[in-house]
């Protein structure tokens, strides 16, 4: 497929070459980008520099290949003003949210030169296990503190819940506990001692044993899902820990959970995100750098990258024309 215009794009994202090509999302949106004409160029956040209010990074021209064996080619490195490029993907993960933090920042200096996606304002504004707080009716029962006292209140009020790290992903430091469990002291103990931040505590769901399921959410309306499917006598769903992919329905409670969602997530320039489901509720929304895209196409051959790019191009023709 191609675009009426050849769009110059820069995508920040971890070195190329150390990306496995058979799995990763940035990937399958770089080759739908190519096929659309548009041409690419490759920068790490680290290189970031905001200097009298010119952001600049250290870029290289990046072309993906079909080929597993050859994915990519980097050109040489320079120096680039970041508003040369009609639009910037946003496409790693921060397990650090000052980091994060400061990084949307400086992005924020290009806003009405450059179409960054998705919007680092609304993404720096919308933690993955923050934003459906708003939403309370949408999630399971849930706790955001650091009071050990709070904690063992609501352990009482509900029995079996979860308990994890605020800006934690991948499944890492999701831990379960039990109505009878006598460890939570102790994973609480852990917990502080790793991290600075509020805990979320939310109710155990049942339905976790047949899979988390991630949507993949373009401007507010489901694409598609797959179905993550924890080991037995797991809480823990994420690919990266053990879980295994299975096709997703898209059902009627998922899409009346996305048009409650559709118009923040519009109004905040989150473009794409992946939409995490446990039964009924959502347990997390990430804007940051979902994934799931080629586990999607293998098993169900839909494609959606060509409706993120779709939605891309839109937004990028809305913002030259709001210029």
């Amino acid at each position: 497929m191609s675009s009426p215009t050849s769009l110059n794009i820069a995508i920040q994202m971890d070195p190329p070459k150390g990306i496995n090509p058979e799995k990763d999302s940035t990937y399958a949106l770089g080759l739908e980008a190519q096929k659309r004409g548009h041409t690419l160029t490759y920068y790490n956040a680290d290189s970031l520099s905001l200097k009298n209010g010119i952001l600049t990074a250290n870029c290289a021209a990046l072309t993906f290949h079909d080929d597993k064996t050859n994915h990519c080619d980097l050109g040489s490195f320079s120096h680039k003003d970041l508003r040369e490029f009609d639009i910037i993907l946003m496409r790693n993960d921060f397990n650090d949210p000052m980091s994060y933090t400061a990084m949307t920042h400086m992005l924020d200096h290009l806003k009405t030169k450059t179409l960054v996606l998705n919007d680092p304002t609304g993404t720096r504004e919308s933690p993955e296990k923050m934003l459906i707080t708003h939403f309370p009716d949408l999630a399971p029962k849930t706790l955001i503190t650091r009071d050990l006292d709070a904690i063992k209140a609501f352990a009482s009020e509900l029995g079996d819940l979860i308990i994890k790290p605020l800006n934690g992903f991948g499944g890492m430091g999701v831990y379960h506990i039990t109505e009878d469990d006598d460890n939570l002291s102790s994973v609480y103990e852990m917990l502080c001692a790793l991290h600075t931040e509020p805990f979320v505590v939310q109710q155990y769901i049942p339905e976790i044993k047949k899979g988390d399921k991630r949507i993949i959410v373009v401007e507010g309306e489901p694409i598609a899902a797959i179905l993550r499917v924890p080991p037995q006598k797991s809480a823990r769903a994420n690919l990266a820990v053990g879980g295994t992919a299975e096709i997703g329905d898209i059902t009627d409670r998922d899409r009346q959970i996305c048009a409650r969602l559709k118009p923040e997530l519009v109004k905040r320039g989150l473009v794409f995100v992946g939409l995490d489901v446990i039964g009924d509720y959502v347990t997390e929304i990430n804007p940051k750098s979902p994934t799931g895209l080629q586990h999607i196409t293998k098993m169900q051959n839909i494609k959606c990258e060509e409706t993120i790019w779709g939605a891309y191009e839109a937004r990028y023709k809305a913002f030259k024309n709001a210029a």
